[in-house]
């Protein structure tokens, strides 16, 4: 079909404008400035089988499975758009760097040195000329974890010819969740393309082997990850469940490791003696964990998991680590970062909401009911593991797309 003269004008407009911005950049990258010669590809790069991309740390940290899987056969390009994702990456022994910026001649200098035979975007970038640059050298595209709301979704209803294309030139999507497969359906995303949906962020936890039962983790209460007004509470849960249960431990992780000195003014207020483990403690009755990089220990050791960032107005934390290390968990009201999270561990029987009054009577429950902290743990493990998904079908297919390795 002939395109109308008003769209001609428009990309030829379009292909003026940003050849003006592209020369006005390469000449402040002239006296340095390695991040603007990275987005405009001026320095050597080396080919690479799979150009992998995700817009920063949080993108990416969820893909690292994928990347790392796809890594073993493949030459794999890591591209963020934030200097601390390229970092990131790189730490992780993977070829990394910014990603080009979305111009004809950033673009093109990019994909005449990498040569990639598939790319696969993270979540929900979706560049109309990338897109377009791609297909017309013949590189599968894919996209997976993506994520559609339905604000953004409104918004592309708007822009029908941008998005419309970009969608139907994928050649594979695996969605975050149902209702971001059906929005990016209802946008023009082929039946073809679709594959079954993954929670990215879910693979890591997934990947964490649970520690086996024990008596010392039914005796373990972690709060995880508390905010001043929260730690009151979970002592005061505490200190009344041992009047029953003597040899309950409690690891209080807080949240901020800035705050060690208050908690510890706090529990020496109430005559608790304690360990703390900025000082080099780990055991005792009580471990004030005020360290960061260690949470992994504290789940591992724990049966029984208070979620912070619930009983005030933050919108509570993550259960999936807790549930990844089988404990039992409690959270308090507020949990609006994770609604639909813990509403499914409420459904499995693998979590309770307790609020600052009932804490110490779950608490003391559930310590004297070791057999049913150990099954709500098994279950919020299972929830885990059914919501994750295997990555094993999408890490095929996009195996299969990429090729033999060059």
């Amino acid at each position: 079909m002939r395109r109308p003269a008003w769209a001609i004008a428009l990309a030829m407009i379009y292909r003026a404008t940003a050849a003006i911005l592209e020369q006005g950049l390469r000449l402040r990258a002239i006296g340095g400035g390695e991040a603007l010669r990275d987005r405009l590809a001026l320095d050597g790069i080396a080919p690479a089988d799979i150009w992998f991309h995700g817009a920063s740390v949080g993108e990416l940290t969820s893909a690292r499975p994928i990347i790392e899987a796809l890594a073993q056969t493949h030459r794999v390009l890591v591209t963020a758009n934030s200097l601390t994702g390229r970092d990131m990456a790189a730490g992780w022994g993977t070829t990394a760097r910014l990603a080009p910026l979305d111009l004809p001649g950033a673009l093109a200098r990019f994909l005449d040195q990498v040569r990639p035979r598939l790319q696969v975007t993270v979540e929900g970038e979706f560049w109309p000329l990338r897109s377009r640059m791609l297909a017309g050298r013949g590189i599968p595209q894919a996209v997976i974890g993506a994520r559609m709301s339905a604000r953004s979704a409104s918004r592309w209803r708007r822009l029908p010819r941008l998005i419309g294309p970009v969608l139907r030139r994928l050649t594979v999507l695996s969605a975050q969740d149902g209702g971001s497969e059906a929005r990016l359906r209802a946008l023009g995303l082929p039946d073809s393309a679709v594959l079954p949906g993954l929670d990215l962020k879910l693979l890591t936890p997934a990947g964490i082997r649970p520690p086996p039962p024990s008596t010392s983790r039914d005796r373990t209460l972690l709060a995880a990850s508390t905010h001043e007004g929260e730690e009151e509470a979970v002592l005061d849960a505490w200190l009344r469940a041992r009047r029953q249960y003597p040899d309950l431990r409690l690891i209080l992780a807080i949240r901020h490791p800035r705050r060690g000195e208050e908690v510890a003014n706090l529990l020496a207020a109430r005559g608790i003696a304690f360990g703390r483990r900025s000082a080099g403690g780990d055991g005792g009755e009580v471990l004030l964990a005020d360290t960061l990089g260690e949470m992994d220990l504290w789940y591992a050791a724990a049966g029984l998991c208070f979620v912070g960032g619930s009983l005030t107005d933050r919108g509570g934390h993550t259960p999936w680590e807790p549930a990844a290390h089988a404990s039992a968990i409690l959270h308090g009201p507020d949990i609006g970062n994770f609604t639909d999270a813990y509403a499914a561990l409420g459904a499995a029987g693998a979590a309770l909401r307790v609020d600052a009054g009932t804490l110490g009577d779950h608490l003391t429950r559930l310590a004297s009911d070791p057999a049913e902290a150990r099954r709500m743990g098994q279950a919020a493990r299972r929830v885990l593991d059914d919501r994750a998904g295997d990555p094993a079908a999408l890490v095929g297919r996009l195996r299969e797309l990429a090729g033999t390795r060059a």
